[in-house]
């Protein structure tokens, strides 16, 4: 998202709606891309990787360390429905991954108890 941004900020002069077009695709593919074992953090990282991506292009809330700050808050602020519709996309993808997922163990664990051989009887 750093990358995205700094790249918004050259071609876009720091456009916010540019970034949070960007970060919707991105959401998605972090759904998608994620390791089964990982599926849970996909979510939980989307956040933390747009406000890491804000700093190019926040709007300088008047110089020094605090305006900055600022800037970054604002931007935050104004941009929370791109932020959310992003998260909420990661979380819809993560959440078709692992209901299949469950639904895969699921049909192995009776696949393979329907191979056991019952107490009692031998096998031929």
């Amino acid at each position: 998202m750093f990358a995205l941004a700094c790249l918004d900020a050259l071609l876009f002069d720091g456009s916010a709606t540019v970034y949070g077009v960007l970060f919707l695709p991105v959401c998605v593919l972090t759904g998608l891309w994620v390791r089964p074992g990982d599926l849970v953090t996909a979510p939980v990282v989307l956040p933390i990787a747009f406000a890491f991506g804000l700093p190019p292009i926040a709007e300088d809330g008047g110089g020094g360390v605090g305006g900055h700050l600022m800037g970054l808050v604002t931007a935050l602020a104004l941009q929370a429905g791109w932020l959310y519709g992003g998260t909420l996309a990661a979380v819809l993808v993560v959440a078709v991954r692992r209901i299949r997922l469950m639904n895969r163990r699921r049909a192995a664990r009776q696949r393979d108890r329907a191979r056991e051989v019952p107490p009692g009887r031998r096998p031929r």
